[in-house]
């Protein structure tokens, strides 16, 4: 059995609250999170849709993001497609990834004729494509966190939000960071990954997102 690198020494407490904090920041309920925060902080950015619209879009971003591909891999699993919707090997995550990259692109596909909300949406929506096609590739040699490949996005588009619109947000940065370190500790008190895994999903989400913005943001 492969071993990985942090010692839980039998806390169940830990076990538990790592748990929930995976759950709670699963990486497909990450988009959902950068839309509400868009929405709270650039609210301006939003003039052009009516208060029924950007719920209409919020609930499309969650649904495209995180709804369908999650019953994507319900379904792969009651078929016996894969061996259980928590994807623990690197087998079991080849067609989820390409699921989800096909929402990926559909989403940032849509995106790109919407002009009633923030443009920086379109490289964001466009970063995290990539990074379903990175975690494919990797994928056939390690088996590369999702939760920090999307922690780190989130991180790196916050970061890019702030300097493209010229905002002074330095909490909410610092908020992203902590959170980041907080889900990569918890997959491996969990014992999902071990920190090449962690630190290597990082670098895939924040390079992504620097790829998608300098890729899109003109365009």
């Amino acid at each position: 059995m492969k071993q990985y690198s942090l010692n839980t020494s039998g806390s169940k407490f830990l076990l538990i609250t790592a748990r929930i904090l995976s759950y709670l920041f699963h990486p497909l309920f990450l988009p959902t999170f950068v839309f509400f925060w868009m929405s709270y902080r650039f609210p301006y950015l939003f003039a052009g849709m009516s208060v029924q619209g950007l719920l209409f879009r919020k609930i499309t971003v969650f649904w495209t993001t995180a709804f369908f591909p999650a019953v994507a891999v319900f379904l792969l699993s009651k078929l016996q497609f894969v061996d259980s919707i928590y994807l623990k090997t690197q087998k079991d995550r080849i067609i989820p990834y390409i699921i989800t990259m096909f929402f990926y692109w559909w989403i940032w596909y849509l995106s790109r004729s919407f002009t009633d909300q923030p443009s920086l949406l379109k490289p964001f929506y466009f970063g995290i494509f990539l990074t379903t096609i990175f975690g494919l590739i990797i994928n056939n040699f390690i088996k590369i966190s999702l939760h920090t490949i999307g922690a780190g996005s989130v991180a790196a588009f916050s970061f890019i939000a702030c300097l493209h619109y010229q905002r002074h947000l330095g909490a909410d940065i610092a908020i992203c960071l902590i959170l980041s370190g907080v889900i990569g500790s918890a997959r491996l008190v969990n014992n999902s990954h071990n920190s090449v895994e962690i630190y290597s999903g990082y670098l895939v989400g924040i390079l992504c997102q620097v790829l998608g913005y300098f890729l899109m943001v003109e365009s």
